[in-house]
Order: structure tokens, then sequence, then C-alpha cells
């Protein structure tokens, strides 16, 4: 009996407690895994009625362009979420937050820019997470972090990545698959799958490698071409389509036990086009580096800059790195910037870096070495004992103070405007080397610098758009050969402070709405006083018209009815007989040609109005 109540009660409540299936979707209610789906079902949004006990939920191949999270809340049990091919570009910060038992989530097909470090939050049990055939340019650091010990398949494969949060990529200790094949990818660190253990296929196949560093992953396991026929504990490894430069830092791969695969080289030239597996080992070689040029002694006063040159060749291609007068390995610091070119530039030369410096140029076949003396002159003693302020390099500009006064010898500031200064300067002495001037100048209120290039031999420039009522501090610099090498350096020639004239006030513009208002008052003054002045025309040429006809009227009778003229011996007509005259016939005539020009001039000055009594006459 108890199971009876307990049925009838379950039939009670079930038809209450099932939530409608959503139009165009198809539900199958079968436990313990309910599923919805809605492929192809021409849907914009993520439907609203879904049943919150949802097991797999399928949105493919429809036109839904973002996912925000009010979209999965409280969808706990959902296991398997598809999105595939449609058109997200926006995913909402914490997307998917309460969906802590999905494991496998596929957005591929769509058109996802990036993915930044919260869309993904929330998803603790993730294994699967398909993103290829997106438009992905960026991965944020922290993406994968919620699920970086858990997931099993990453798929990033055909999008526009560059760069990869290579230290997220080293911590998925669980990855069985990762591919990252049609990318744009150019370098991969070395080590970065070494601690991979599960790693059984990846894919890096059609990038930008140039060549792929040893690692101990690869030396762990056997290598395959492809998964068909290859052992479990094996690797599956695909690089084919990128362009190899194969040389010794590939012969760890080239010494590997795999098959064929149709890789090719695609440097040196020598190895062009030919089948990466079937290049002899002793063909993998590489150049050691070499010295091309480096600046040979450089000599500077104590506060000034200096840069070091130098140039190493080989194959691959050398890193160049600096070593102090000390044996220290110089670094970028407040003094000193270390570029990838080998330049080195001391902005702020001190006595205790007079002495050799050496460039290191090394690659894998080894390391080549020069030496360049750096020679720094120290400032003069004044009379006093004490010593002057150190010149800072011409990069660094103070804020300007009112006045054209110069700074230090050499330059001087004159004609000052509202938006412009000239500029003279005294050349240096004669000597070889000195290649072009160079004007930097700052404002006190903006700290970028501005430089100009003045015309070779000129000795005065003239500085233009300039900002009204602004200081400003302006160096000129003298830029020079450096010997044979054709190494450039630069020199001082001087200072100077100066402010521009102020400007005048802007003029106040006025409202919008007064202007409206003036240009109505005015076109209808216009229109009014038209209308008057042809009106008043009208009666001075009526008034002018009668009185030439009255002076005509009396040699003018009436022909009607027989009538004659007056002659000799001949009475005219008694005053009361009826003689219709021209008088009136012409004064008619002139009333309706004065009327009919002041309606014309009506309507061509108010054709709606016009129209509308015309229209109205008609009617009646």
């Amino acid at each position: 009996m108890a199971r009876l109540l307990l049925c009838a009660l379950a039939l009670c409540l079930g038809p209450s407690r099932a939530q409608p299936c959503p139009s165009r979707c198809k539900c199958q209610n079968l436990p313990p895994s309910p599923a919805v789906l809605c492929a192809r079902a021409g849907l914009l949004f993520v439907p609203g009625l879904l049943d919150r006990r949802t097991a797999e939920l399928r949105l493919t191949d429809n036109f839904i362009a973002a996912v925000r999270p009010r979209d999965f809340a409280n969808m706990t049990r959902l296991v398997h979420l598809t999105l595939s091919r449609n058109a997200i570009r926006q995913l909402g910060p914490f997307a998917f937050a309460g969906l802590r038992g999905l494991r496998a989530l596929h957005l591929d097909g769509n058109r996802l820019p990036a993915i930044g470090a919260q869309q993904l939050r929330g998803l603790p049990n993730l294994r699967h997470l398909i993103l290829a055939n997106n438009q992905l340019q960026a991965v944020a650091p922290g993406a994968f972090d919620d699920f970086a010990g858990t997931l099993e398949d990453l798929d990033l494969s055909y999008n526009n990545l560059a760069r990869l949060p290579w230290e997220t990529v080293r911590r998925l200790s669980n990855v069985n698959s990762l591919s990252l094949d049609h990318n744009l990818i150019a370098h991969v660190p070395q080590g970065v799958f070494a601690d991979l253990h599960k790693l059984a296929r990846l894919d890096m196949t059609s990038n930008r490698l140039k060549k792929i560093p040893p690692d101990p992953l690869f030396l762990r396991l056997p290598v395959y071409a492809k998964s068909k026929g290859s052992p479990l504990s094996s690797l599956v490894l695909g690089f084919g389509g990128n362009p190899l430069h194969c040389n010794c830092e590939l012969l760890w791969l080239r010494r590997l036990a795999r098959e064929d695969d149709l890789e090719t080289c695609a440097s040196p030239p020598e190895l062009l086009g030919k089948y990466f597996w079937s290049v002899p080992e002793e063909e993998f070689a590489c150049r050691p580096p070499v010295i091309t040029r480096h600046t040979g002694r450089l000599a500077v006063a104590e506060g000034q800059a200096a840069s070091l040159r130098c140039r190493g060749a080989g194959d691959p291609e050398p890193a160049v790195h600096w070593l102090s007068p000390q044996g220290k390995l110089v670094a970028n610091g407040s003094r000193t910037l270390a570029y990838e070119n080998g330049s080195l530039e001391i902005l702020v030369a001190a006595l205790q870096d007079a002495g050799a410096f050496t460039c290191v140029a090394s690659n894998a076949a080894g390391e080549a070495t020069a030496s360049v003396e750096l020679r720094v002159s120290p400032l003069p003693q004044l009379a006093a004992g004490t010593r002057p302020p150190a010149p800072g390099p011409p990069e660094v500009l103070t804020s300007a103070q009112a006045g054209a006064a110069p700074r230090d010898g050499g330059v001087l500031a004159s004609e000052l405007s509202v938006s412009s200064a000239l500029i003279r300067w005294v050349p240096p002495r004669p000597g070889p080397g000195v290649r072009m001037y160079q004007i930097q100048y700052n404002s006190s209120s903006d700290e970028a610098l501005v430089r100009v290039k003045p015309r070779w031999g000129s000795r005065a420039f003239l500085v233009k758009d300039l900002a009204a009522g602004r200081a400003y501090d302006l160096c000129v610099l003298a830029v020079y050969d450096d010997g044979p090498m054709a190494l450039t350096a630069s020199r001082r020639l001087g200072c100077v402070r100066f402010s521009t004239r102020p400007g005048s006030p802007p003029c106040r513009s006025l409202p919008a709405h007064f202007l409206g208002g003036t240009m109505i008052i005015i076109i209808g003054g216009i229109i009014v006083a038209s209308v008057l002045l042809f009106i008043v025309i009208l009666m001075i040429r009526y008034k002018a018209h009668d009185g030439n006809k009255q002076a005509q009227v009396s040699h003018v009778y009436s022909q009607t009815n027989g009538g004659q003229p007056p002659g000799p011996g001949r009475n005219p007509s008694p005053p009361n007989h009826p003689q219709p005259s021209l008088q009136y016939r012409n004064k008619s005539v002139s009333q309706c040609e004065g009327m009919g020009l002041f309606l014309m001039f009506l309507c061509l000055s108010f054709p709606d109005a016009c129209v509308k009594s015309l229209g109205g006459g008609n009617k009646g």
C-alpha cells in the first residue's frame, strides 16, 4: 500500500517539476542524463527555458553571438556543453561559473578574438576544451588556472596565436593531447613540455617555427608521426609545414627514430626544399660567430652619454651581450641600456666606467669577443675646488623657465612669436665626421620629446607649431660618424630656455539657438521689406500711368454706335450720352498687372501657401 501511494505521489508531482522543452529543440528526458538538442534551430540567444537538470546541451550551428553568466545559471548537473559553429564574439566574465560539474566545453568554429583571465573561471572539473577555428590572437596567462590539473585535451588549432602563456602550458600536468597547429607561433621555450608526463599527442604543424628546442619529453618517449599504429607509451609529434632552419640546432631531432612525414627544410639555401629526414646528419652544421664590426675607441666627458656598438654574424644568428671593465655582465639599469641588436647605451658616463668593455657574440657553435675602450674625461675643477654640475644627456630635458636665455653657450632663441621661435647655434670646430644636426625640445607641461632635423649646413632653424604662452627647453646636437665602421655618436652643442608669447583669448561662440532665431528674424525682415518695396513700386507706376492716360483721353472718342470725332461745324456729343473711354480699360489692365505680379511674388516667396490657396480655389 505504501508503494502505491509513493507511485501516485510521483505521478502527481512529476509533471509539475518537468520544465517545458524550448521551441525548435528536442528534449530527451532519459535518466540519469537528460539532454536538450538545439542544433540548427536558428537561435540568436541561449534559450531561457532550460531544464536545470540537463546533463548534455547542444547548441551547434546557430547564430548565438554572446554568452552571459545568467545563461547557464544553476545548471550544476551539466556535463557536456557544445556551442560549436555559432557567431560568438563575446564571453562575459565568469560566463560558465555555475557549471562546476562540466567536463567538456566545445567553443570551436566561432569568432572569439581573445581569451581573458576571467572568462573560463569556475570550471574545476573541465577535461576537454576545444577552441579551434576561432580568431584568437591572445590567451591570458591565467585563463586555464582553474582546470590546469584536470584538463586532458586542449585544442587551439586554426587561430592567429603568435604567443602562448607557456608558464600555464607547463602546468598542464594531466594533458594527453595538445593541438597548436595552424597558428603563428615562432618560438617555443626550451623544456616547456618536460613536466607533461601524460602527453601522447603534440601537433605544431603549420606555424612559423624555425627551430624546435630539445626537450626531455622527446628523449624520454619514442616519437611517431601518426597515431595509427603507435604504441600507447609513445609521443605522436607533428611539426611539418614550418620554415625549418636545418642546422646543428635541429640535429637532435634528426637523430630521433621517427618515420618520414614529408617535412622539408626552408634554410639554409643549400638545403632549401630538401626532405628533413633525408638530409645527412653532417649537413646539419652551424657556423661559429664572428664579430663583423664594433666601436674601436670612444672618448666622452664625465656626465655625457656613450654609445657602444657591436655586430656579429653566424649560423644561427648569435646573441650579443657586454661585459664591463670589471668583468661583470652589463644589464639594463638606470644608467645603461643593452639592446638585442648588440648596442649598449651608457646614459650618464662616470669615471668608474672608463676601461675596456667586452662584446661577446655567442651561438650554438661557439662565441667570439671584441674589446671596446671607453675613456671618460673628468670635468674641470673650479677655483674654489668644487665641480660644476654634470650636464645631463641630450635626451633628458628639465622643465623650462620664462625667457630666451641660453642654458649653456652656443644656442640662442630669437624672434619669439605665439607659435614659433628662431633657433641659432654656433657650429663645432672644424673636424671630420659631423654628419648632421638634431634639435630636441619639450614643453614644461608636456614631457614628450620632439626631435627635428635641420637642413645640413644651416646655422638657424625656425621651430613651428608651438603652443602659445608656454615655456620650452631646447637642445641642439651634432651627430658624428664614429670612424670607418659608420657607427654614430652625438655631442650636445648647447641648450636654451624660452617662452612663446601669449595668444589672444579665443572668441566666444554664440549659442546655437540664438543664431537660429536671429537668422529667422533676418530672413523674415528681408521678405517683408521686399514685399513693401514691391507694393510702393506698383503704386508709383500706377500713378504715373494714370496721369499719362488723363492727358490723352480728351483726344480719344468712342467709335461705338457710329460715333465720329468732332470736326468743323460739328458739335460734340451731349454730356449725358454714354461714351466708354479707354481710360477705364487701361486702368483695369494696370490693376490686373499689378495684382498678378504681386501674386507671383508671393507664390515665389511662399510656394506651399500658394499651392494650397490655388488648390482650395479649384475645389471651390
